[in-house]
């Protein structure tokens, strides 16, 4: 019987914990328009993407549409999220416009775009106590990214092409 109960008490609690990392990500402010939305977050809530413990390799890409490298290479990351759709491999663009340019600047080039792969909006100022968090390394420039999986990480702070991308992700899935 005690047997029982703490088997049941252990799945309770790893239901809790489980459930608290998926809804600790709920948005300042879900931005809506022309069919597009975009959910904005301060760093304390967006932090749960980057630190995701399951069988899914993550690729999260610093990003802004007013970086010109950051623009030259999204189009690598939409087709990485394309030809591994069917795999476990997610695609996350993290904007860093400023929130007044989400429904005009950031919405509209998604629109125009045509991106696929998730993309939200980090809405947090203090740069300076959030940068650090991602990676100790991390000068703030961008574009940036973070490949990880539960058994490894990595943080690039450069543009990728195509190939020097999709060679990292195979890495990271033969790992």
């Amino acid at each position: 019987m005690k047997m029982r109960l703490s088997l049941i008490l252990l799945s309770v609690f790893s239901l809790l914990e489980s459930r608290a990392q998926t809804t600790n990500n709920i948005p300042l402010k879900v931005y809506q328009k022309d069919g597009i939305i975009v959910n904005s977050y301060d760093f304390q809530s967006m932090d749960s993407y980057l630190k995701m413990q399951n069988d899914t390799t993550y690729v999260i890409n610093f990003w802004a549409t007013w970086c010109k490298p950051c623009i030259e290479e999204l189009p690598n990351f939409e087709k990485i999220n394309l030809v591994y759709k069917k795999q476990k491999v997610k695609v996350i663009l993290v904007s860093l416009d400023m929130p007044k340019q989400v429904e005009n600047s950031l919405i509209p080039f998604i629109k125009r775009k045509k991106l696929r792969s998730t993309v939200i909006h980090l809405k947090d100022s203090d740069a300076n106590t959030w940068i650090n968090k991602v990676d100790v390394n991390w000068s703030g420039s961008i574009p940036a990214t973070v490949i990880y999986n539960k058994d490894k990480r990595k943080f690039y702070e450069q543009s990728f092409s195509y190939e020097a991308l999709q060679k990292e992700i195979v890495l990271f899935n033969n790992h």
